[in-house]
């Protein structure tokens, strides 16, 4: 597995977690407000990590999703 490969996996892994947290969160399944505000700060972290890395692949011009005309 080359590089790009990975960080795409990992990429995919961020997205499928940010998803699990947002459905577990509005379904209203935190079991307290304690609990619930983990699960949110966690979403912004997480969606923190995969900013930085769309940041980082389109720098690095490895980024399918960005525009380079």
């Amino acid at each position: 597995m080359d590089v790009l490969d990975f960080l795409k996996k990992y990429q995919k892994l961020l997205n499928t977690r940010i998803e699990e947290l947002s459905v577990s969160v509005t379904s209203g399944s935190a079991r307290s407000y304690e609990d619930y505000k983990a699960r949110v700060g966690e979403i912004q972290g997480v969606a923190f990590a995969l900013d930085e890395l769309r940041s980082l692949l389109q720098k690095a011009n490895y980024d399918e999703d960005s525009d380079s005309t």
